[in-house]
């Protein structure tokens, strides 16, 4: 067989040589040690959390390190992208703050841009520099057409399928009819393949493997360590019938051209390592590093982890943004799974970004993540507890825009007031830990509007309505907004004390017999016909926000509810 000329006769329009586009792609002026990574997923659906996961350990290893972290879109799977995911994908990202140096980004005024030397960005646009490195991978005797129909391209699919779950071409399941069928098709003549071709008949590229499945392989893994698996011995598949690559194909080829040092992806690539391993060797490139995230688990109905599956609450980015998670407290708690040391780090360094920490893959694990939603509401508790009332406001408006445009439109009428609201507890040492989420915002503040205020709660428990009454009117007759709050408190102390309740708390701890209640009761009493809620708020703050007038008609119509 004179391969040069199989490679005229199936890349008949490929004029430009390896290295001619190889010179399209000059080495990247970077300083030592310096990383380039790449985020690229596929616009087939939904952003996941893992994909959010690998995305942000590529940005800290480029970023840390002085290198480059770009954006790149394989969407070399026509059949099923979904329309508008690549520009929603870049969006999402966007707004989790993910900076990528290269590639379609959102830019100032909102419109996705392409930036970058080492372009196009997307695998639909760079099938050019495939065809090139295909025809020379034929050249060399590396790879050969398969006519087949659609329905034999199927088939085919299927089987390669299997394959990669077995790690092994030549399975139980496959007969040894196919195997012959396979080896025949290895054989194939220029003769047959100018019929072929001239019959307009569409062919697969398959690679020639010169595996042995009874070899091993060793491939060095960054948080793993060495691995060791079976010699790819499958003729995979590197161009389909449309001449559009594969996943193998096209990353081994972009990744080469666009500097790619370091290549995050989850742990589910690892069986597909003995065929990367050959493919680079094949066309003569240096493989980068390979790092294989855990799975992102959680914990079924009898206690035991499991994979997240796209059916899952918490795997789509979607639900995160309905539920009101705020990203940079979605990125925060990424953090505190991507590196163990990375809470002790928060702890000493309660102020700083997250991207100070020095993120390190020795402090990654190799098992799978749990996903913590009791951990993911603390750690956003403490996140937006740094915010300013400004900051919530913004984000928070943003959110309600969108998934509740009533509440919106409340917030948006008088800017001042809410943020009023939202300054209450913010700032100093030990902040309010209120809200984990933006959804947390209206039942916790909602009562400050008369359109959403209801007494919620109830009073405590144990005292007839005549005494709850008489706290109130008593506390109506001495209110006065102008008064300091230890004069407020002063007032109410008395009412306790005129009530027979303790004003003193000692008093009371040390015989709570003696008395109907304590001062904590009489305030209850006061909090509920205020807010509607046992739990709220400084009192004190929120009867300065609500103003005279709100807060007197709020305790009138309680007295005469209780009369």
């Amino acid at each position: 067989m004179d391969y040069q000329v199989l490679a005229d006769l199936l890349f008949p329009d490929v004029k430009m040589t390896p290295e001619e586009v190889e010179a399209q792609f000059p080495k990247r002026d970077l300083p030592e040690g310096a990383k380039v990574t790449r985020f690229a997923p596929s616009p087939t659906g939904f952003i996941h959390l893992g994909g959010l996961y690998g995305a942000m350990i590529d940005e800290r290893l480029a970023h840390q390190s002085g290198g480059v972290f770009y954006l790149r879109i394989e969407d070399t799977d026509a059949k099923r992208e979904v329309e508008g995911a690549a520009q929603a994908l870049v969006r999402t990202l966007a707004e989790y703050g993910l900076r990528f140096d290269e590639g379609p980004t959102v830019a100032a005024d909102g419109a996705i841009v392409e930036k970058g030397a080492y372009g196009p960005y997307k695998q639909s646009e760079r099938v050019a520099y495939y065809h090139v490195f295909a025809k020379m991978l034929v050249a060399h005797g590396r790879a050969y057409p398969v006519f087949t129909t659609e329905e034999e391209l199927s088939a085919l699919a299927a089987a390669d399928k299997k394959a990669e779950v077995k790690n092994k071409v030549w399975t139980e399941e496959q007969s040894a009819h196919q195997r012959e069928e396979m080896l025949r098709q290895r054989e194939i003549s220029l003769d047959t393949v100018r019929a072929r071709l001239a019959a307009g008949d569409p062919f697969v590229l398959r690679i020639l493997s010169d595996g042995d499945g009874e070899k091993k392989v060793k491939v060095t893994d960054m948080v793993r360590g060495e691995l060791e698996f079976p010699e790819n011995d499958e003729d995979f598949v590197l161009l389909k019938s449309d001449g559009v690559p594969t996943y193998h194909f096209a990353h081994a080829v972009d990744d080469h051209l666009m500097g790619t040092t370091h290549v995050v992806r989850g742990e589910e690539w690892l069986p597909s390592l003995p065929k990367h391993v050959q493919l680079f060797r094949y066309l003569g490139f240096r493989m980068p590093k390979y790092l294989h995230t855990a799975q992102i688990m959680k914990l079924d109905e009898n206690g035991n982890k499991k994979k997240l599956s796209k059916r899952d609450l918490g795997l789509d980015m979607k639900d995160y943004q309905r539920g009101g998670y705020a990203p940079a407290c979605i990125c925060e708690y990424i953090m505190t799974i991507l590196n163990s040391n990375y809470d002790e780090w928060r702890m000493q360094n309660p102020d700083k970004p997250y991207t100070d920490f020095p993120f390190s893959i020795k402090k990654m694990s190799n098992s799978g993540c749990l996903l913590d939603f009791a951990k993911l509401t603390d750690v956003s508790k403490n996140v937006i507890s740094k915010m300013s009332a400004a900051q919530v406001y913004e984000n928070l408006t943003a959110w309600a825009g969108t998934y509740d445009p009533a509440f919106a439109e409340v917030l948006l009428a008088d800017p001042a007031y809410a943020k009023a609201i939202l300054s209450i507890g913010r700032g100093g040492k030990k902040p309010r830990k209120d809200l984990a989420t933006w959804a947390d915002a209206k039942p916790y503040m909602g009562f400050f509007y008369d359109r959403y205020y209801a007494i919620v709660d109830g009073y405590p428990e144990g005292f007839e309505h005549s005494v709850i009454r008489e706290v109130l009117t008593r506390f109506l007759a001495g209110y006065d907004p102008a008064d300091e709050m230890s004069v407020w408190f002063d007032k109410i102390k008395k009412i306790a004390d005129g009530l027979g309740f303790a004003s003193d708390m000692k008093a009371y701890k040390a015989a709570p017999e003696d008395f109907r209640g304590s001062v904590a009761d009489v305030s209850s009493f006061i909090r509920v016909a205020v807010t509607g809620k046992q739990n709220a708020p400084d009192l004190y703050t929120v009867m300065q926000i609500l103003g005279e007038t709100r807060t007197r008609q709020r305790i009138e119509a309680q007295i005469a509810a209780l009369s």
